[in-house]
């Protein structure tokens, strides 16, 4: 009967260098890693705005939180900025995916945004021809967005969407409730869609807050508590300062246990 040798087993050394390198391809991956995701963030800084425009009559405010998994960066925006006519714009939206790519083209519909509106001053139009230049990029990808006009002179503020949550308004008067006005498809999905525009006057003082699903939604937690949520947000701090506000919206996310991106557009005004 032949004996079998023993099993060698690894020395200390051997054990070591293993360890080594086990551990040499873990920071090399975790540096990697950081290194996407500093640089996905450095690129969403670029892309959202450093301020968005004020009168003394409105006032607009902004917040951003990134996505909980993954690359911490995603396609949601919120923007504003004058028309040559001297009245307001904003948008809001999310471009579907969590990843360069996604700010990538979160970037391109919003300067597209820009442009159109520049020579297309009713938002359903805006949209309609954001929609086909998104189409014509061939990005595979659609985007959800808001998008509203403010006339000074009239105190008109014109609303129209594509796919998105509504808006949330309240008043100092006591009256609240979800824009419930009719929307249209996502950006990119449907040629040559239409978006129906809402006209709402801006009379007293009240404030109004576009969100992303990522501030209303949550894995057990349904859009409608969500936008309840936003609505006492509002009416529980009606006057106080639209950048305080806008930070106390984005708070609601906590409730949803959200794991998406999340931004608040919001716009303060006292006529």
């Amino acid at each position: 009967m032949s004996r079998r040798r023993p099993a060698s087993h690894p020395s200390a050394d051997d054990l070591l260098t293993q360890l080594e390198g086990l551990t040499a391809r873990a920071l090399a991956h975790a540096e990697l890693q950081r290194a996407q995701v500093e640089l996905a963030e450095a690129l969403q800084r670029e892309l959202l705005p450093a301020a968005l425009p004020q009168r003394p009559e409105l006032r607009a405010a902004a917040r951003y939180a990134p996505a909980r998994h993954g690359l911490s960066v995603g396609g949601d925006w919120y923007d504003g900025f004058p028309l040559p006519d001297g009245s307001l714009a904003f948008s809001l939206g999310d471009v579907q995916g969590h990843d360069v790519e996604a700010a990538a083209l979160m970037g391109q519909v919003r300067v597209g945004l820009r442009a159109v509106a520049a020579t297309a001053a009713d938002p359903g139009e805006v949209l309609a021809q954001a929609n086909d230049l998104l189409i014509s990029l061939d990005s595979r990808r659609f985007a959800t967005c808001s998008f509203l006009r403010y006339d000074p002179v009239t105190g008109d503020l014109s609303h129209a969407r594509a796919g998105h949550v509504p808006p949330v308004w309240a008043n100092r008067d006591g009256r609240w409730g979800h824009c419930a006005d009719e929307g249209g498809p996502p950006l990119g999905v449907l040629p040559g869609a239409t978006y129906p525009v809402t006209h709402h006057r801006l009379t007293g003082s009240g404030v109004m807050a576009l969100v992303t699903d990522g501030v209303i939604e949550g894995p057990a937690f349904p859009i409608e508590a969500g936008l309840d949520a936003v609505a006492a947000v509002l009416r529980g701090q009606v006057g106080s300062d639209p950048d305080e506000l806008a930070a106390a919206v984005l708070r609601v996310a906590d409730l949803t246990g959200h794991t998406d991106d999340a931004a608040v557009l919001v716009l303060r005004h006292d006529r």
